[in-house]
């Protein structure tokens, strides 16, 4: 879906309000870190950040003028343990340590349907890749969509890799859930799937 585009959303203005602009190697002073790639609004990241104020939570998202808005969330919920990235996932190692990260965060990328642009989906085996570098052994991630494709290829495509420990096919609403999610519930199942890092 294309995004309405936001007037003071530019890279100076979020660059001022804390925003990371382009690959920063980050000081992560929290024990515990969590990422989401894809934010989205942010509700969800947001939410989780205001109810653990122990840790550290990041969110990372392309497109300018919806990063915009996790910003405005954060300045509005005064959350210090939420860093802000404006920048793309096949960056992510240029951002993060080896191993710093304890949980993952993939909720309703886009699922690319086409088989010639499944390489591009968050969950492509160059992807993984990445994720591996920067999760701590034993680090959990958790996949959530609405496309049934997109999550049965994702099945078959982490089979043997991670340790599978959760998988719904209809999962009930929660108290973390996104924007989009909240939306497509009415439409159908929402599909999770939560792995563990060897």
């Amino acid at each position: 879906m294309r995004q309405k585009r936001i007037r003071q959303a530019t890279r100076e203005a979020m660059a001022a309000a804390g925003v990371i602009i382009g690959p920063t190697p980050l000081m992560l002073t929290k024990k515990t870190v969590s990422l989401e790639i894809g934010s989205g609004k942010g509700r969800f990241i947001t939410d989780l950040a205001k109810d653990h104020p122990d840790a550290l939570f990041l969110a990372m998202e392309i497109n300018i003028n919806v990063c915009y808005r996790i910003m405005q969330k954060k300045q509005e919920m005064g959350l210090d343990n939420l860093l802000i990235i404006l920048g793309d996932a096949k960056e992510l190692d240029q951002y993060l340590p080896p191993a710093s990260v304890d949980r993952l965060y993939l909720n309703f990328s886009d699922p690319w349907p086409k088989a010639r642009h499944h390489k591009r989906r968050l969950t492509a085996p160059a992807f993984l890749d990445l994720y591996d570098k920067v999760m701590k052994k034993h680090g959990i991630i958790q996949f959530r969509t609405d496309h049934e494709g997109f999550f049965e290829d994702t099945l078959m495509t982490v089979h043997g890799r991670y340790a599978i420990t959760d998988i719904r096919y209809d999962l009930p609403p929660g108290p973390y859930m996104t924007e989009y999610e909240e939306k497509k519930r009415a439409d159908g199942p929402i599909y999770q799937l939560t792995l563990e890092v060897k």
